[in-house]
């Protein structure tokens, strides 16, 4: 086959391959005599169809094999040779096409975009400071009295006592649409704490000021997205019956709280959420580390970047973003979004930063195992309740979504690997210094 180069400007590729017909025909015959043996037609013994008869009704598709045999053979040699490393699927279009007849040559027109060769990058010259923050006694006990109050009883307030916000009140209650009693409308002793937002909106805050014996008739309307589509933007009334106004109060910090929580005595579950602040530090503190070293490795390393990647970013991100301020579409049928300045260059630098990182990892043999693998996918279906099964095999069908659970965990492992070859220095801050610089991160 004849390889023609076409284009060579910057990182863009354009390549002419030329099958000539009579390499192409031998092809086909041999794939013919190659299937005759094992053949079988109607007025012939197996083995014993003659190759006119076999080429008249096989050989179209014979031919169209072939010919995709030998493009893709000569693109991977190609590849090989040249040492190119296509940025997406290369572009393959055929000259003569439609005028292409039996006899003919093929001539085929392929086009790339070339990914750059990526600098060196020395790491040890990267500075970083990685935060700590211990936990400090104030966050112990401000946690402490978090799950005492999640943990909360609630005891009658005196007789005649008003209910407040965050009091619950025991209620029967039946509710009515256009003066009828509707399913699943009415309730017995329910206990609800007002402030929940558990019940309809505005539906808690009639009952604030009731007190125990009290008949309040609560008016509200439910909500125009409302699960029940017959109920859903309608005006509602619902007759309730206050049989009781509870003050909350807290759980003691004892022995008996932490056993609420699995811990054998309180010491222990001070030193269980000791730990769990501080890994939660740890996980922030990371991701400014983190922040800091990709900000500098874009800064120091700059190349060439393939145009067709920094656009199909560009997409994704402003595509993503309109998603996000506009929340109450969920499906794609919109207007195109174009890509502004401002995504274009957050396309480039995630470009560059992806393949530089890519380089990194494959020269230091960073890899993700399968126990890795597998705890993403776990992490991941948790997200599908009862899809579980479904999902695990979506995943394993699809390479694509296998990628994209892998890329995350390759991406953090070349991090760390590249923190362990750059200077770190370990800076003591408080939690309040620790939550600005994670809030500086939203920044990009």
């Amino acid at each position: 086959m004849e390889v023609k180069e076409t284009r060579n400007e910057g990182l863009k590729r354009g390549y002419q391959f030329t099958l000539p017909a009579a390499e192409l025909a031998a092809t086909v015959d041999a794939k013919l005599k190659e299937a005759q043996p094992e053949i079988e037609v109607k007025g012939f013994r197996k083995g014993k169809v003659p190759l006119a008869m076999l080429k008249k009704q096989f050989g179209p598709r014979v031919m169209g094999d072939a010919m995709q045999d030998a493009i893709d053979g000569a693109l991977k040699k190609h590849l090989e040779e040249s040492g190119d490393r296509p940025a997406t699927q290369p572009k393959v279009e055929m000259e003569n096409g439609e005028g292409w007849k039996e006899g003919d040559d093929v001539v085929v027109n392929i086009s790339y975009e070339n990914l750059p060769a990526i600098p060196e990058v020395d790491l040890t010259k990267l500075k970083l400071e990685r935060l700590t923050v211990p936990a400090e006694e104030a966050a112990v006990t401000e946690a402490l009295e978090n799950l005492a109050k999640s943990a909360q009883n609630f005891e009658d307030r005196r007789k005649g006592s008003k209910a407040k916000d965050g009091d619950q009140v025991v209620i029967d209650f039946k509710g009515f649409v256009d003066g009828e009693a509707f399913e699943g409308g009415a309730g017995e002793d329910y206990p609800l704490v007002l402030g929940s937002n558990s019940f309809i909106p505005g539906f808690e805050d009639q009952l604030v000021g009731a007190k125990a014996d009290d008949e309040v008739k609560v008016e509200v309307k439910f909500p125009e997205e409302y699960g029940a589509a017959h109920l859903a933007g309608k005006d509602a009334v619902f007759e309730c019956k206050v049989k009781a106004v509870k003050a909350p109060k807290p759980a003691e910090v004892d022995d008996e709280l932490a056993k609420k929580f699995g811990a054998e005595d309180l010491e222990a579950l001070k030193k269980q959420i000791s730990e769990r602040l501080e890994a939660e530090y740890a996980g922030a503190a990371r991701a400014v580390l983190k922040r800091s070293l990709l900000d500098q490795l874009d800064n120091q390393v700059k190349f060439e970047l393939p145009d067709s990647l920094v656009e199909a970013e560009a997409d994704q991100i402003a595509h993503q973003l309109w998603h996000e301020e506009n929340p109450d579409v969920h499906d794609h049928n919109h207007d195109s979004i174009e890509p502004t300045d401002e995504h274009k260059k957050l396309a480039e630098r995630r470009v560059r930063l992806g393949l530089l990182l890519a380089e990194i990892g494959q020269k230091a043999e960073v890899t993700v195992n399968d126990q890795e693998m597998t705890q993403a996918v776990l992490r991941a279906a948790r997200q599908y309740p009862g899809q579980e099964r479904a999902f695990f095999e979506f995943i394993q069908q699809n390479p694509g979504a296998q990628q994209q659970l892998r890329a995350p965990i390759f991406e953090d492992k070349v991090v760390d690997h590249i923190a362990e070859q750059a200077k770190v220095k370990d800076k003591k801050v408080s939690k309040e210094e620790l939550e600005k610089a994670v809030e500086a991160l939203d920044e990009l």
